[in-house]
């Protein structure tokens, strides 16, 4: 859940980002070209792609590209409040403040990978930048697109300087090899996460009545019921795989209300979620 929320565009797109969350939460990146650096402020996050798991403590980073689906972060301690700066690189915004050439950090290097993300370690310069990010969203008014210009070309110099700028480098790169991405791909990166149909619609740049015809014509059936099918399978698998508590599976699983997730899994399964873990186990 997110307790605080406040946000800073530049040229018309989400720049920069600080959130206070408190727990659980889980945050689906979406299927865009664009990278994100988020720094943790207080608490521990988990950053989550297909099988693995990185841990996010208190004052490190992450560094990811959003050009491929299934990444997600997500709060490590079900107690814990926490808080979060993200700033998010756009390849059409690079390229419009580095008019003449873009700075190495973001160009395709020697080595091809497909790495996708990056932790940073403990830094004392980016801390400092951080900090200094903190004063402009505690004072809005003295904003202005010359300032977050510089902010940006600020954290790419920073980056560069770090012990991960090799890897920091394949992963921005990759914002100007563009990628493609099926409907049926921004479909499942989303399946799980706390999204409607509208929202689904908006990341597969259709309308709604477009998008329902769509999906109608890949999964022969329709968005709500096909989505809410695949959340109650995949509970039913973590109900038996897991010892977690009922309401957090509920969330992990795209539902954000644990009475709706009940009815809708006794109506499925003919039990509740309690009763179906005790008498398969």
């Amino acid at each position: 859940m997110v307790a605080d929320y406040k946000k800073i565009d530049l040229f018309g797109k989400s720049f920069l980002q600080k959130m206070v969350i408190e727990s659980p939460f889980g945050y689906d990146f979406p299927v865009e070209e664009r990278a994100c650096f988020l720094y943790v402020l207080n608490g521990e996050f988990k950053y989550r792609f297909e099988d693995n798991e990185t841990q996010i403590p208190t004052y490190h980073s992450l560094l990811l590209n959003c050009i491929e689906s299934g990444k997600q972060v997500h709060t490590a301690e079900n107690k814990k409040a926490g808080e979060i700066v993200i700033v998010t690189f756009h390849p059409d915004i690079l390229k419009k403040i580095y008019e003449k050439e873009l700075p190495a950090i973001v160009q395709s290097g020697k080595v091809v990978s497909n790495q996708v993300a990056s932790t940073i370690n403990n830094d004392f310069l980016i801390q400092k930048y951080i900090e200094g990010l903190l004063f402009y969203f505690e004072n809005p008014s003295l904003v202005s697109d010359e300032i977050l210009v510089l902010k940006l070309k600020e954290i790419i110099l920073l980056l560069s300087q770090t012990r991960e700028a090799a890897t920091i480098q394949v992963i921005l790169s990759q914002l100007f090899s563009p990628a493609k991405f099926t409907f049926k791909q921004v479909i499942e990166a989303h399946i799980f996460s706390q999204i409607n149909v509208e929202g689904l619609a908006l990341k597969t740049n259709l309308s709604v009545s477009s998008f329902k015809r769509e999906f109608k014509k890949i999964y022969d059936d329709s968005p709500a019921n096909y989505i809410k099918t695949k959340r109650l399978e995949r509970a039913s698998e973590l109900l038996l795989a897991s010892g977690e508590r009922v309401s957090d599976i509920a969330f992990d699983c795209g539902f954000n209300d644990l009475a709706n997730f009940t009815k809708s899994f006794h109506d499925k399964f003919g039990v509740s979620p309690t009763n179906f873990r005790s008498t398969k186990n």
